[in-house]
């Protein structure tokens, strides 16, 4: 029997702002960070912040306690999937997808994780950038043995990042597999040990902080838009987002500091 404080606990999203960097937190710690849709509309607005806040640079997710997350507290999401519904992406586009499946952050994401990373977790994981690992992890894309299939973006980036083969192995086997075989085959950048990952991330997040924000903004829509769009279109954006760079005061900055040969103090504009 589920209990009264089960039933009340709907977790929650927690932000942090550190200098330029914002800190989101899967906050549900007690359930195995397993996401209701609260968290999700919490976790929807954490990335929208990023998005639109110029003092922000760069994002930092992670999961509070042992666990990144189990993944969608599924029988809190029956009514929604049974209607097609998917977190409320649909009919958001001013909101950010924390998937990246509709408007995406248009702001450098590293992710963090550790222990229990399964389904949705996955699936946030890769909807960010960079994934930074414990060596405690665990993860599996195991939808099908619910009797559903992932709908978070991972049947297109298991096969992005990591081939067909190894895309079909784990995601048709809804196996188990750990830090190291996700590093293998491309799903996470980095391997560290346990309860160091996300100031592993963190401090990769001050190494980007260290580039001019508009430039490392235009770096990810660049690689993002041939994901998207192909090489023909890639191409076609580089000389007009150069020349619309090459306006900011962080550019004449860029200049001067090698000029002066001293460390840049980029601002973003």
């Amino acid at each position: 029997m589920t209990s009264r404080e089960d039933d009340t606990d709907l977790g929650s999203i927690s932000t942090e702002v550190r200098d330029h960097i914002l800190l989101i937190g899967l906050d549900r710690p007690a359930k195995y960070n397993g996401l209701t849709p609260p968290m999700m509309d919490q976790l929807i607005e954490a990335y929208t912040t990023l998005d639109q806040e110029p003092d922000l640079w760069v994002g930092v997710v992670f999961g509070h306690g042992d666990h990144f997350t189990a993944g969608l507290d599924l029988p809190r999401w029956t009514a929604d999937m049974e209607v097609g519904a998917s977190g409320g992406r649909e009919g958001q586009a001013a909101r950010v997808d924390p998937m990246a499946l509709g408007r995406s952050c248009a702001k450098p994401v590293m992710v963090a994780v550790q222990g229990i990373t399964f389904t949705f977790g996955i699936e946030l994981m890769l909807g960010g950038d960079i994934v930074v690992a414990a060596d405690n992890c665990r993860f599996s894309q195991l939808e099908p043995k619910r009797g559903i299939h992932a709908t978070g973006g991972a049947t297109m980036r298991f096969v992005e990042r990591g081939g067909w083969g190894n895309a079909m192995y784990h995601l048709l086997t809804s196996d188990e597999f750990d830090a190291a075989e996700a590093y293998r085959i491309g799903l996470v950048q980095e391997v560290v040990p346990a309860g160091t990952e996300l100031d592993r991330a963190l401090a990769l997040a001050d190494v980007i902080c260290q580039g001019a924000p508009l430039a490392v903004q235009a770096t990810k829509a660049s690689s993002r838009r041939y994901l998207l769009e192909g090489h023909d279109a890639a191409r076609a954006a580089f000389a007009p987002t150069q020349a619309e760079l090459a306006t900011t005061q962080d550019y004449r900055e860029g200049i001067a500091s090698f000029v002066d040969r001293r460390a840049a103090r980029f601002t973003g504009r």
